[in-house]
């Protein structure tokens, strides 16, 4: 069987437009490839990430890592961490096993967790892309509980989204 297809497009220039602010990292250089700890692997670390410039009416954030090159028609949830303060700006490497802030908490990725799966392409498959994208929210709560799917959250970022700032890494296996 042949993993051979054609390049994902962005999935985030397919939503409704938003505001863009910044998001930087220690640990992810943009476009680059990642670094092992965000291997799922050699490390399987959640990175560091800070992100200013919000949108004015910012209540809370939610962050997530996506791969849209998943061999799936559904891509990749990685990482989906909801209801983060509005005063939480930052975010220290291996966050998403320690203890979160105030009332956030994580939905389960696609790979059945609650937390973060590093990059695990399949051996030999294209590059993939890993978007790490922190979305500020018009409310406290997104609306949603742990039980939620990473798609239900999309969903409801779909009409709460004020900005977005996205930072994507690579990984090829």
């Amino acid at each position: 069987m042949s993993l051979e297809r054609p390049v994902s497009p962005d999935p985030y220039t397919l939503l409704p437009a938003a505001a863009s602010f910044t998001v930087t990292s220690t640990d992810v250089t943009d476009g680059q490839p990642l670094k092992d700890d965000q291997v799922a692997a050699l490390g399987n670390t959640s990175p560091q990430l800070s992100w200013s410039g919000a949108p004015e009416g910012t209540k809370s954030y939610v962050v997530t890592c996506f791969d849209p090159d998943a061999p799936t028609p559904s891509g990749f949830w990685h990482w989906v961490l909801v209801d983060l303060p509005a005063s939480v700006t930052s975010l220290d490497t291996g966050a998403a096993a320690g203890e979160l802030p105030g009332s956030s908490f994580h939905v389960r990725n696609d790979g059945g967790t609650q937390g973060f799966m590093g990059a695990a392409p399949p051996q030999g498959d294209q590059v993939h892309r890993y978007y790490f994208v922190v979305h500020a929210v018009g409310e406290e709560s997104l609306g949603v509980d742990a039980d939620a799917s990473p798609a239900v959250v999309s969903f409801h970022l779909a009409f709460k989204t004020l900005g977005r700032a996205i930072l994507h890494g690579t990984y090829r296996h």
